[in-house]
């Protein structure tokens, strides 16, 4: 799985041998959108009544298929809206991806253990945001996208709640590998 972040909630992902792209419209003007939706499988937005929605109280990954028995649905990713602004990437083979981008924040159930989470927003959102999610469960890592101050801010906020999990910023335009 890879994860690249331009600014704002605009960000790519590789996963499930699929690529997706959140919020392609939103991109700043410096970020070449050719570039950006090139070879994307999907494009989708973080807001919006686009995606059908799924419970997140009692949303259960998919079991693992192996390619002997289902290779028709191997490659099969499905997104679930989870809250206002807040979207589940389910993936055969791969931990769920969950991008908050503000808003409520979404209830997240022991499924989120092992998640890879995508934070955007202010550092206030960030924050109120990530303690939802550690509250609950230990996520595999914990992304923070935003501007600097606003990360130094969640970072210094989240950071004695980890309990195990990995923090990291992402930076525009680098890949993280998760």
């Amino acid at each position: 799985m890879k994860l690249t972040w331009f600014a704002g909630t605009t960000i790519r992902i590789h996963i499930g041998g699929m690529i997706l792209v959140a919020d392609a419209d939103r991109a700043p003007g410096f970020v070449d959108r050719n570039e950006l939706v090139s070879g994307a499988d999907r494009l989708f937005a973080l807001a919006g009544d686009s995606l059908p929605p799924a419970d997140p109280a009692r949303w259960r990954p998919r079991p693992f298929t192996r390619i002997v028995d289902d290779a028709v649905h191997l490659r099969d990713v499905v997104l679930h809206r989870i809250g206002e602004a807040a979207v589940l990437v389910d993936a055969a083979g791969e931990p769920p991806v969950v991008l908050v981008a503000g808003g409520a924040p979404p209830v997240f159930g022991r499924w989120a253990d092992g998640a890879v989470v995508a934070l955007f927003g202010t550092g206030d959102t960030m924050v109120a945001n990530g303690i939802g999610l550690l509250a609950a469960a230990r996520p595999r890592l914990l992304a923070l996208a935003a501007e600097e101050t606003a990360v130094d801010f969640a970072i210094s906020a989240l950071l004695d709640q980890l309990d195990g999990a990995a923090l990291v910023s992402l930076e525009p335009g680098l890949a993280l590998e998760a």
